[in-house]
């Protein structure tokens, strides 16, 4: 009976469940999008392994300025400081060091501004998480001679040599050339930032073009699981902080950096975020609740007479609750289930065209079909309660 006075008015049951449709739309592209953003910064924007930490002489991520400017001040840690960790750090498998900046980089008539130069040492390759496609990495005797070659990533590939093989061209930075020889497996993007954009060269390449006054980041990988992963910190923090003569109980002068701690300050900013656009997005849907719960006590005055007829035929309270209840339900879950599908499609849309992430879990429409049966359910109580509620012989004589 309620499917078919639903059936009996179906425009009023469209416009009804089109607030509730939008605001369970809105909140399923919210969390879809967030919950793939902060998949993608875990595998991506961190970039480091998990038995993988750096070292360097400002923080890496931060949300007060004011650390940053203070760290600043902070010594350069330099090439000594590298080799002193090698040396000295028992729990580290291995150490390497990197340095970047950013240039725009030639070939032929083709230009790429804010291409990042990165010096690396010659192990990193076996440190850092990119992956080598084409050609190979360079060698200890090309960073020692401080030799011209570099790796360059897959969006240089794309734009300097999309018909062309790029192991032994010359790509320039000025008046700097580089021979390719290799490239690397493409990256992705992140919230519109290319992360392929990017040439890497050796250590003492870099700091012969960019000069040696230039902050290194150390990045130090340690095996044998979490403690080992600990105390490699501990030792590297114990040399780092004699070299640079730190006062015992005073800060350190330099910032530790692992993956976790990339995902966590993530973790913290998205929170609030989520929590903004899940309010917003809730609010519509509550609007859409009350709409529902108008609209039901509008059809109770109008169908006055049906109930009392059901009345009068034995149909007790509890049958003409379930009755407007069932329509209140029924018109929250399609509402529910069109705006999952919505907010769905608009998440793998974005995913597909564009390159911001999303993240489609059952458990996210799963939430939403609840979150829309709360609503018909609290919201149709009311409506409910008032048609059970009238009284039948008073109900009859009622004119429609």
């Amino acid at each position: 009976m309620a499917i078919a006075a639903l059936n009996a008015y179906k425009l009023r049951a469209v416009l009804t469940v089109l607030g509730l449709t939008m605001g369970v739309a809105t909140l399923m592209t919210v969390m879809t999008l967030v919950q793939g953003a902060n998949v993608y910064v875990e595998q991506k924007i961190a970039n480091l392994g998990t038995n993988v930490f750096r070292l360097a002489k400002t923080p890496f991520a931060v949300v007060d300025f004011t650390v940053v400017v203070k760290s600043l001040k902070n010594k350069n840690i330099d090439i000594t400081d590298y080799r002193s960790v090698a040396e000295l750090c028992k729990a580290c498998e291995a150490v390497g060091a990197s340095a970047s900046s950013t240039l725009s980089v030639q070939y032929g008539n083709k230009q790429t501004d804010d291409t990042s130069i990165i010096g690396y040492t010659p192990n990193m390759i076996d440190i850092d998480t990119r992956t080598l496609e084409e050609g190979r990495y360079f060698t200890p005797a090309e960073d020692k001679h401080a030799a011209y070659v570099g790796v360059i990533g897959s969006s240089l590939v794309e734009q300097f040599f999309p018909n062309e093989d790029p192991i032994g061209r010359t790509i320039r930075t000025g008046s700097l050339e580089f021979e390719v020889i290799g490239t690397f497996k493409k990256l992705g993007s992140v919230l519109g930032q290319d992360q392929d954009n990017f040439v890497i060269i050796p250590l003492n390449t870099f700091l012969k073009v960019r000069g040696s006054r230039t902050s290194l980041t150390l990045e130090i990988k340690a095996s044998g699981g979490e403690k080992n992963f600990n105390d490699a910190q501990d030792e590297t923090r114990v040399i780092m902080r004699t070299r640079r003569h730190d006062a015992p109980g005073k800060d350190d002068t330099f910032f530790i950096g692992t993956s976790q701690s990339y995902i966590a300050l993530w973790q913290s900013i998205s929170g609030s975020f989520f929590a903004v656009f899940v309010m917003v997005s809730s609010i519509s849907a509550v609007v859409g609740g009350i709409v529902i719960m108008n609209v039901m006590l509008v059809s109770v005055a109008q169908r006055t007479r049906e109930i009392g007829l059901r009345r009068a035929m034995g149909a007790t309270k509890s049958d003409i609750l379930r009755q407007f209840l069932t329509e209140s339900l029924v018109q929250c879950l399609i509402g529910g289930a069109v705006g999952i599908a919505i907010g769905f499609g608009c998440a793998l849309a974005l995913r597909t065209l564009t390159s911001f992430p999303a993240s489609v879990k059952t458990w996210v429409a799963v939430l939403g079909l609840v979150l829309s049966s709360t609503i018909g359910l609290f919201f149709g109580i009311y409506p409910a309660r008032k048609a059970a509620a009238l009284d039948p012989v008073t109900a009859l004589r009622t004119e429609t």
